[in-house]
């Protein structure tokens, strides 16, 4: 079993930062799509950043597009989405996720068919 343990969540201000940590337990393939998503109350899950495991390739939401990045290190097992310039929008609770055995990023930019989850974590960001 696979685990996924999201942290660094809070609270701060519009136009703050904060780093949001996910630690897997283990990488089932080599080659894997590593997401993350949010969900704010009433809303529909979305799909914010993604990064391709071996390479290192990205793709990003519009909506954080330029705000946010998404980062890993393969030594800690630990995928990062670092987000600037936040916005009360941003507000949700971030989930991380795995899309496992990819042929490359392109399969992973409809943020569909993530088969891992994380327990989430937090974020409020108040104006």
């Amino acid at each position: 079993q696979v685990q996924l343990v999201e942290s660094g969540g809070g609270s701060v201000q519009a136009g703050g930062s904060l780093r949001l940590s996910c630690e897997v337990s283990r990488y089932t393939h080599r080659r894997s799509c590593m997401g993350w998503f949010r969900q704010a109350p009433g809303k529909e899950r979305e799909g914010v950043a993604i990064i391709l495991t071996d390479d290192g390739g990205s793709y990003y939401a519009d909506s954080v597009k330029g705000r946010f990045t998404i980062s890993q290190d393969n030594a800690k097992n630990t995928v990062y989405l670092k987000m600037n310039s936040l916005k009360p929008e941003d507000s949700a609770m971030y989930y991380c996720a795995a899309r496992w055995g990819v042929p490359d990023v392109t399969w992973c930019t409809a943020f569909a068919d993530f088969g891992s989850w994380g327990q989430g974590t937090q974020v409020t960001v108040s104006s």
